[in-house]
């Protein structure tokens, strides 16, 4: 058995990102970003696409080597395909599925994620080095991107109308910088929080665990099971690279230096493999917390990822999280700042996303009582009763096949209230599917959709029932027009953005001929109706986001579209 010397080895000139020397960044900026892990990077990367000026700072000079998030779902790989990063940019493993094991009962408990949703697995394990290394190389593209690592946030004003961080940039050198926004993605210690006075609140369990990460496994399981012993529980999991993960729940007067050794490290995985010709690329003893806090904006300052909340790791929804806070706030930063929408927006943000992230976190506190019943009794009480829900069909699929898991579904927010007859939610992501376009381009349709909002009409034109008005302050705020029709429907190939619906994700179940919906930049669909009403959807849309240029009269109609086209 190996222990790697070089879990915090360099990162090779960070992996791509842009480093800039502390006397050539800029004193102004649009948005700080605190803390470069991976939704750091990734609300950077967000923002630069959507054309907004960025600096990322983060106080560790490399990329930190050792793996820490391991999995994914399919929400989190297609926010990554939103930021333009497929699963061919980093290596994932595919989980089929997820079993609970009791050492009396057998298996209590079975989570299928065989499969994909919205165009992608269920679940993955991953590499958190190698996402982190794809990120940075992405924002390396922007040339509106300024990363400065090694440099630690030392304090911030939040001002009226901007925030004032002063930065240490190493060799005892001050810097301050004004941005009109600040990010802070770092992490559960994160001083940005603290700065802005929001706290935890929840729990902290009072286990230890002691983490193994191992690599060139031979024949590495290709599933994630739990065993649920009480007396030592112990989560278990494959990732890409001949990686595997243990985690085993200390026992009272257990201590972290005995549990890290070599030797105990060594008998702890011999039941598991061949511990002689395996690499140890992490091992750590740490707590898990189930916290949030009471806010996740001040001011002008906004959190995100563990900055945020804390979920525990029994669901993997820990890094998911983060990457939802970006898709989030992201465009709406970006659409503020152009000045395309009211900065009133920006309170949807924590509307959004904390109470979904707390209804996560709840979850993980839910499936932790499985994993580490406290006694005997209890163990067999509750793995018991798990396993006669089995008997009941249709307590058994809510288990199974994670309908118990929160939608990413909003009560209230940045959206239209009210629902219809169709399968689409209001505050909640619209479908994704394969759609081909008359070239025979075949694509998933989120990459049909624009960066801003969409207007999407099912087996119809709803760009046809806008006023020449709205249509023209629907474009000038980057609005997108896109028409789903049948599989097998002609498309009517002198008409641009008509895709064809290959899997029938949207036609004729989800939503009905004539239906059209207004999208957000994160998927989010914020209204939807009749097509033949499509200039009620289009208007109540744009209202959302404040005070913005009212459609004009219809006398100045013809004038409107003549500056829209010659533009």
């Amino acid at each position: 058995m190996e222990t790697n010397a070089h879990a915090r080895a360099s990162s090779r000139a960070t992996d791509g990102a842009r480093l800039q020397a502390a006397g050539t960044l800029p004193s102004e900026v649009d948005v700080l970003v605190v803390g470069l892990g991976p939704v750091g990077a990734m609300l950077a990367h967000l923002l630069a696409r959507h054309g907004v000026s960025v600096m990322a700072i983060d106080k560790a000079p490399d990329i930190y080597m050792a793996p820490r998030a391991i999995a994914l779902d399919n929400e989190a790989l297609r926010i990554l395909q939103q930021a333009g990063i497929g699963q061919g940019d980093f290596e994932t493993v595919a989980i089929p599925h997820v079993r609970m094991h009791s050492p009396w009962l057998g298996e209590f408990g079975r989570v299928n994620t065989l499969g994909s949703l919205d165009g992608h697995p269920k679940l993955v394990t991953f590499y958190q080095p190698d996402l982190e290394r794809c990120l940075r190389a992405r924002l390396a593209t922007h040339s509106d991107v300024h990363v400065a690592l090694g440099t630690t946030l030392l304090s911030l004003t939040n001002l009226p109308d901007g925030v004032l961080a002063s930065l240490d940039v190493g060799s005892g050198q001050v810097r301050r910088v004004r941005a009109r926004y600040l990010v802070g993605a770092d992490g559960a210690s994160s001083l940005v929080r603290h700065l802005i006075g929001q706290e935890f609140r929840g729990t902290t369990y009072a286990e230890d665990w002691l983490i193994v990460d191992a690599r060139h496994v031979p024949r590495p399981i290709d599933h994630v099971e739990f065993l649920c012993d009480h007396r030592r529980p112990t989560p278990h999991m494959v990732a890409p690279g001949a990686r595997e993960r243990w985690e085993f729940m200390l026992q009272p007067g257990e201590r972290r230096e005995e549990m890290e050794s070599d030797g105990r490290i060594r008998d702890l995985l011999a039941p598991w493999t061949d511990v002689e010709n395996i690499t140890i690329e992490r091992k750590a003893v740490y707590r898990f917390h189930a916290r949030t806090v009471d806010r996740f904006s001040v001011g002008r300052v906004f959190l995100v990822g563990d900055a945020a909340h804390i979920t525990p790791p029994f669901v993997g929804q820990g890094l998911v999280a983060g990457l939802r806070d970006a898709a989030n706030l992201s465009w709406k930063l970006a659409w503020v700042l152009q000045g395309r929408a009211d900065a009133r927006i920006l309170d949807t943000y924590d509307e959004e996303r904390r109470p979904h992230a707390k209804a996560m976190i709840n979850l993980a506190r839910f499936m932790g009582k499985l994993v580490m019943p406290r006694s005997a009794p209890i163990a067999l009480l509750t793995h018991g009763l798990m396993r006669l829900t089995r008997l009941v069909p249709g307590l058994r699929s809510q288990f199974e096949e994670l309908r118990i898991k929160p939608k990413n579904a909003f009560k209230t927010g940045l959206f239209v209230k009210g629902c219809s007859s169709t399968k689409l939610m209001r505050g909640g992501v619209i479908p994704q599917g394969w759609v081909r376009n008359a070239e025979g381009h075949t694509c998933l349709s989120d990459e049909v959709f624009g960066h801003g909002y969409t207007l999407v009409g099912f087996g119809c034109d709803a760009r046809a029932a806008l006023e020449p008005a709205t249509a023209a302050a629907f474009e000038r705020l980057g609005g997108t027009f896109v028409r789903i029709a049948h599989r097998g429907q002609p498309l009517h190939r002198e008409v641009p953005g008509v895709w064809e619906d290959l899997n029938g994700t949207f036609l004729p179940d989800a939503v009905p001929v004539g239906w059209a919906a207004v999208v957000r930049p994160d998927r989010t669909v914020a209204h939807d109706g009749p097509a033949a009403e499509a200039d009620r959807l289009v208007c109540e849309s744009l209202a959302l986001l404040g005070d913005q240029p009212a459609p004009m009269p219809a006398a100045d109609t013809a004038a409107a579209v003549a500056a829209v086209q010659s533009a």
